[in-house]
């Protein structure tokens, strides 16, 4: 392979906000893997955001892009699974498996799509360094042969990504595109040049979510299962930060939680990150996942660390200080990302508001900012 873009290639990433900023270009925010894809003539490379072969785990999308795609070419785009009319992320999931004999049914009963939303290089150019204007007509000129209106029919399994330039159409497919599946808008400045690995467009979503490490866990008060799961994320020095747990899980979930997470179990604390917190002194001193504190009520609190290999997708509401205010919501595994990319830079700043309109109902002088 030799291109003027050459992998592995870190693709550029969002920054969450609030709400959707005006006088910018928007795409809906597909709720798949992000790929980047390499065609050089046969050869077909796809890899994932944390730049690890996908090529494998799709095998009827790499014979699609191989006869649909420019001979010479890198995309950004994501790989999604349509059922029933709707995204499906667990059968995206699934397709994360060993067994070459299991993908390639998987391949057969649910075929993957390719939204392509930018375009890197194309012949023996470089489109890093253009703005995103020209990428994306690039874009279009380029893959107008195979353009479609729709996840279904037209001439899938690859498709651009419809975007738009009108901020009240965002709000309408904000709005209106989450019965299907979809999880927001992301919305990019035109004169934005490609900037990988680079938290550079913006990103809204219906609600916060953070990739997070899984750390360790809680026994259930039965003493059967899992109670929750205890979360980190990484700060600015590498530190792998307890930032809260999730939980809530029902009785069957909690039982299967245990076994399929046994593989992770430590014999000692010896080693992990959160090695110290075995200490009295360190208990005393910080919250932590074995730690007393005065909403304990001298319950146990012990856990069980797990090696920092697993990332997990939770919900939460809002932030208190380094750490989420209420236990989160499990949502899914995320083994497209890597651990070390959980850090608190993904987290949506909240927005500051003026307390004294919000005790008395009348503006003081302060500003709200997103």
């Amino acid at each position: 392979m030799d291109l003027p873009v050459m992998p592995p290639v870190k693709p550029m990433l969002a920054k969450p906000a609030a709400r959707i900023p005006s006088g910018m270009h928007y795409e809906a925010k597909w709720d798949g893997f992000r790929a980047l894809v390499f065609r050089d003539g046969d050869e077909i490379r796809i890899d994932s955001r944390t730049t690890k072969p996908l090529t494998r785990y799709f095998p009827e999308l790499a014979d699609a892009l191989r006869a649909r795609l420019p001979e010479r070419c890198v995309l950004d785009g994501e790989i999604v699974i349509a059922r029933d009319g709707r995204l499906d992320f667990e059968a995206l999931l699934e397709r994360i498996h060993p067994a070459d004999s299991r993908v390639r049914l998987l391949a057969q009963e649910t075929p993957a799509s390719l939204v392509a939303f930018d375009l890197l290089a194309l012949g023996d150019g470089s489109l890093l360094d253009a703005p995103l204007s020209e990428r994306r007509a690039a874009l279009t000129e380029a893959l107008s042969g195979v353009r479609g209106e729709g996840a279904e029919g037209a001439s899938g399994p690859l498709f651009v990504a419809p975007a738009t330039d009108d901020v009240e159409v965002a709000r309408e497919w904000f709005e209106q595109f989450e019965g299907a599946g979809l999880d927001g808008v992301i919305a990019k400045r035109p004169s934005l040049p490609y900037r990988p690995d680079e938290r550079v467009m913006v990103k809204v979503k219906h609600e916060r979510t953070a990739d997070c490490v899984l750390a360790g866990l809680r026994v259930h008060k039965s003493g059967e299962g899992v109670g929750s799961l205890l979360l980190g994320l990484y700060d600015d020095s590498g530190t792998l930060q307890h930032v809260g747990v999730s939980s809530a899980f029902t009785a069957s979930r909690r039982r299967e939680l245990l076994a399929e997470l046994e593989p992770l179990r430590m014999e000692s604390a010896d080693g992990h990150p959160w090695a110290e917190w075995e200490s009295e002194e360190a208990q005393a001193a910080s919250r932590l996942p074995g730690g007393q504190s005065r909403w304990s009520g001298g319950k146990d609190l012990s856990w069980v660390p797990l090696r920092p290999e697993r990332v997990c997708e939770v919900a939460y509401d809002h932030m208190q200080g380094a750490r989420f205010r209420h236990t989160t919501q499990f949502r899914r595994w995320r083994p497209d990302r890597e651990p070390r990319e959980c850090t608190y830079a993904q987290l949506e700043e909240p927005v500051s508001y003026d307390l004294t309109e919000a005790l008395t109902g009348h503006p003081g002088t302060g500003t709200g900012t997103g």
